[in-house]
């Protein structure tokens, strides 16, 4: 089976930029630097409500916990927010007509109902679609998420458990590997 696309920082930009566009764009934004930035699946992404992401003082948190129900293993983990994902969602809920309420979905489509994952993951490709990049789909933020972590030197065991991982082999199989990235390798020689 082929694995979903991982992007260039170039592409990345052009996708954000294309799913950035319109009157849903800062939703949209939201729901790809989700994958892209905390690793998330599409089904984890389609379940969060806004008391998942935001604190009693309404701050967009630097840590969320999944709960098993919505994790595809079936196992409660917590997920690590940066900076630039806080920001993201904090522009994504500024953009929003009211506060939302914490038992609110995040991500609302056009007919004001919760996305599902197979109609999240459907907008997800259309938006790669749109910014002309093939081979891309609801899983290539995870993979590159976990690609760049590889990369950067983040302990094997850390992203295995970031990317809800049971097996250190299924964190594996994620990584992608290009010739600037094997080139840079024996350059740190």
């Amino acid at each position: 089976m082929k694995q979903a696309r991982v992007l260039t920082d170039a592409e990345l930009k052009r996708l954000l930029a294309v799913a950035g566009q319109g009157r849903y764009g800062t939703r949209n934004r939201a729901a790809l630097m989700l994958s892209y930035l905390a690793g998330l699946r599409v089904g984890e992404i389609a379940a969060l409500c806004w008391g998942d992401l935001l604190d009693g003082e309404g701050r967009v948190r630097e840590q969320l916990r999944l709960s098993a129900a919505i994790t595809k293993g079936g196992h409660a983990r917590v997920v690590f927010m940066n900076a630039r994902l806080r920001r993201e969602i904090e522009q994504f809920r500024s953009s929003l007509a009211e506060a939302p309420r914490a038992s609110q979905p995040v991500l609302i489509t056009q007919k004001k109902s919760a996305f599902s994952a197979n109609v999240l993951a459907q907008s997800m490709r259309g938006f790669y679609i749109q910014a002309g990049l093939d081979g891309g789909s609801s899983h290539s933020g995870r993979r590159w998420f976990i690609t760049r972590l590889a990369h950067a030197g983040i302990s094997p065991k850390a992203i295995m458990m970031l990317a809800g991982h049971r097996h250190l082999s299924t964190t594996q199989r994620y990584i992608d590997v290009n010739d600037e990235m094997m080139r840079a390798a024996v350059e740190a020689l």
